[in-house]
């Protein structure tokens, strides 16, 4: 069960592409739909075993390699942690693959896309399955090929080949950060499975790595290489830049990145890490102020875009920086449960986003839409859904989620937990605000789309409805399910010690401590449970009676903050909606007047804080000129000259000459004789 689970994508991926021209189009969606359907299957018992029940497992598969210390043994590691990921990315991709074969049917390389899909499921099995941080930059790497393939997939368009190479170049810099990361962790723990590092981590707590002649924090230094890896996969603050430009693959594609595979990479290696970021309270830091600036630069980008797959893209951008956030503060099982919720509405998002290019005969503009609400009604109502689950709006998956990441951050009680909870709360804010005004501006006013296109305007087919139905379950009802086993009075024998139980609270608080805080064993979480079990029904929780609320960890912390904490992420929201509304409907030419009166402040925004072109200045132009020079005077001048255009010109012109002695005359070959017997007798002589 467990190995069907995590590699029938692979085969399907491997059956479709290398026969998929001899399958046809409808046979190779059969098979890759069959394929990811029955993991998606077989991901639900195995979530019922491991996380509900408490069993987990792990699956040996082959000796990888073994080199004197270095032992990579290939297996499968099955905790609460990995069968979340697996059920979270095996549902989702399951609904894009079905959802492709309406959206992509007029598409001539179906086979190729639909391998593609599967194989990308695969590799995302293997990184959140892996037992061993070898097997997991397998994984790693292969999330990045595979988005490489889908984002670059119409290679034909300048703009898609463009953007793979982009996604491709930035995140190798987060993956140098990751592979020396590792290389740190065999250097001071003499082992790279993940079970021998967890145990020898708190025996390691105060030791050193000399590099470039100072003793730094071992265990500081491997986090923050870790988490540069985790920037670039997941689009932070500084390595974003390549996730908007990944919309120029098709909408499938921009849900499955989104939603499911690639950008939560980051998330869950830092989780999955954490009882080594315990211990590395500086980096835990790190994690806050990149995480919290995300939230806050991506929402405002959010809010001025024209193209409805970026607003949705910078959305996803925000959605990570809140994960990372909770992350930094210890709230790593917040940051999993907000990546569970997002899975759904993301992809509600993107993929309603879809219908609605399918229906506008592939425009994406949004000032080329309006009053669609009539035409497509559906999608329409998808659309609403997913944006109150990504508002935050009671009821819906988002409010539970990301109002939990945000009174973690409150509940740290640090400086930077205080910081990320401001910036967090603005974030809500223009989440709301963007969120709407994309609604507006594409489903309601006057169309503005020209006769022809309004005329052909149709609701999307059942192969994409019915995924988008299926999405919309989930936004509505995964944050109230899973609450309870998530961060609620449930979760430290939920999670058991597959994360890092925060204890202390905020490890970014190490200055009062003295140290961060250490990952508790199993029988430290069993006191949570008894205090939480009395927590009252309120939605979030209440103090216990008579419990010292300071000995207690981030998250149990988190269900005692404030009643304005916890009203407040609902009153910004509905002032965003509110905002949208008169920006929008009410009133259109408020924003148009707003833009001209700071018209610096807008260009600012709408050219995304000029990222791309602070990197090209920096790095991209820099570059072209050593390479310019590197081509003329290296390429050209010495290799092509001394070696194609050089040696090579000198032999022809030798051999040109000597042709002109093979006239078939005896006097001339005679001639040559005599000149090669001067020649030898004329080099003996200089010898003796």
């Amino acid at each position: 069960m467990y190995v069907a689970a995590i590699f029938l994508p692979l085969l399907a991926a491997i059956g479709v592409g290398l026969f998929g021209r001899r399958l046809g189009d409808r046979l190779s969606q059969a098979l890759t739909c069959l394929g990811i359907g029955l993991s998606a299957v077989l991901a639900v018992p195995i979530f019922i075993e491991v996380a509900l029940n408490g069993n987990a497992v792990t699956v040996p598969l082959l000796s990888f390699i073994a080199s004197g210390d270095l032992v990579v043994d290939w297996a499968l590691k099955f905790d609460t942690l990995s069968a979340v990921m697996v059920l979270t990315v095996s549902w989702v991709s399951f609904l894009v693959h079905v959802y492709s074969i309406g959206y992509m049917h007029h598409d001539s390389s179906i086979p190729r896309f639909m391998a593609y899909l599967s194989l990308f499921t695969f590799f995302m099995f293997m990184l959140v399955t892996a037992d061993n941080l070898v097997q997991m930059f397998f994984g790693w790497e292969g999330v990045g090929l595979a988005s490489y393939l889908l984002i670059g997939f119409w290679y034909d368009r300048p703009s898609a080949s463009a953007a793979a190479i982009k996604a491709f170049v930035v995140n190798r810099v987060g993956d140098f950060g990751f592979s020396l990361g590792i290389f740190a962790c065999f250097l001071l723990f003499g082992t790279i499975n993940l079970d021998q590092i967890f145990a020898a981590a708190p025996g390691m707590a105060d030791a050193t790595l000399h590099l470039f002649g100072v003793d730094w924090h071992a265990l500081t230094i491997i986090s923050l290489l870790l988490f540069v890896g985790a920037m670039g996969k997941s689009a932070q603050l500084g390595l974003h830049t390549w996730l908007p430009d990944a919309m120029e693959g098709p909408t499938p594609v921009s849900a499955l990145i989104h939603a499911a595979t690639m950008v939560t990479a980051g998330v869950f290696m830092v989780a999955r890490m954490s009882p080594v970021f315990e211990y590395a309270p500086i980096a835990l830091g790190v994690v806050v102020v990149i995480g919290a600036s995300t939230a806050f630069f991506a929402a405002t980008v959010g809010c001025t875009q024209t193209d409805i797959k970026r607003v949705i893209a910078y959305s996803t951008c925000s959605q990570l920086g809140y994960m990372f956030f909770a992350l930094g503060v210890g709230a790593y099982q917040a940051a999993i449960f907000h990546l569970m919720t997002h899975a759904f509405f993301k992809a509600l998002l993107f993929l309603s986003a879809g219908s609605v290019i399918h229906a506008m005969s592939d425009e994406q503009d949004m000032r080329n839409m309006g009053g669609l609400w009539k035409h497509i009604p559906f999608t329409y109502a998808m659309m609403w859904i997913g944006s109150l689950a990504l508002a935050g709006v009671p009821v819906f998956a988002g409010y539970y989620s990301k109002d939990m990441i945000l009174e973690s951050a409150y509940a740290a009680g640090t400086g930077l937990g205080t910081f990320a909870f401001v910036l967090g709360i603005l974030a809500a804010a223009m989440t709301a605000f963007y969120s709407w005004r994309l609604l507006f501006l594409t489903f309601h006013g006057q169309p503005r789309a020209n006769e022809t296109v309004m005329a052909h305007v149709h609701e999307s087919p059942a192969s994409m409805t019915v995924p988008l139905a299926a999405l919309a379950v989930g936004a509505v009802f995964a944050g109230m399910v899973a609450y309870n086993h998530f961060v609620g009075e449930e979760h430290p024998a939920f999670w058991g010690d597959s994360i890092a139980y925060n204890v202390q609270g905020s490890a970014v608080a190490g200055e009062a401590q003295g140290a961060a805080a250490p990952a508790a064993e199993p029988e430290h979480a069993a006191p949570a449970v008894e205090h939480e079990a009395e927590a009252s029904d309120d939605g979030h929780g209440a103090a216990a009676e008579g419990h010292d609320a300071a000995g207690q960890g981030v998250l149990e912390r988190a269900h005692h903050v404030p009643f304005l904490v916890k009203i407040l992420p609902l009153l910004v929201t509905a002032g965003g909606i509110a905002l949208a509304w008169v920006f929008y409907i009410r009133s259109p030419a408020y924003p148009v007047a707003l833009a001209e009166k700071y018209p610096g402040l807008y260009r600012f925004v709408l050219n995304k804080w000029y990222f791309d072109e602070l990197y090209d200045r920096i790095f991209v132009r820099p570059m072209f000129r050593v390479g310019r020079v590197l081509w003329r005077g290296g390429d050209m001048a010495v290799i092509d000259g001394l070696g194609p255009d050089g040696i090579a010109a000198v032999a022809r012109d030798i051999a040109a000459r000597l042709r002109r002695f093979q006239s078939g005359y005896v006097y001339h070959y005679a001639f040559l004789m005599i000149i090669g017997v001067v020649v030898f007798v004329s080099w003996r002589l200089v010898e003796a």
